[in-house]
């Protein structure tokens, strides 16, 4: 083996930017153009920075509420007379009745034994729930 055969490597040092004309990036302005506020030194422009004018997030119509989520998560009232459509024995929840979620007040009478879960209740609901021999958890 000899120095003949060995592969040729090429390296290249780094570009001493702002460094004078020799430095292989520019003398004066050293790739950063002409004037303006990327040009000079210490920048620190954030990525929502609009140049000045009024930032896309206050033209954007606000959403009204505490946490926003809330609004989204209205509860839906159901009375005991709008049960009576289901029969005997019969599971029921909010999503079987269409609503995300919902409470249950004592509106009317209940004369079947129904077992309703996940809804949030009155006392008076689901005391007469309760007392038909249906189960409100």
């Amino acid at each position: 083996m000899d120095l003949s055969s060995l592969k040729k490597i090429k390296r290249r040092s780094a570009k001493r930017v702002g460094r004078g004309i020799g430095s292989g990036k520019g003398g004066h302005t050293s790739g950063k153009g002409n004037k303006g506020q990327k040009s000079r030194t210490g920048t620190n422009i954030p990525s929502f920075f609009e140049g000045g004018q009024v930032p896309i997030i206050k033209r954007l119509p606000q959403k009204r509420g505490k946490g926003n989520s809330r609004v989204s998560k209205q509860v839906s009232i159901i009375s005991l007379n709008s049960l009576a459509e289901f029969k005997d024995g019969d599971k029921v929840t909010p999503r079987s009745l269409g609503f995300k979620s919902a409470k249950v007040l004592s509106g009317g009478e209940l004369s079947r034994k129904l077992n309703l879960i996940g809804f949030t209740y009155s006392k008076k609901a689901k005391e007469k729930i309760e007392k038909a021999g249906g189960t409100a958890s």
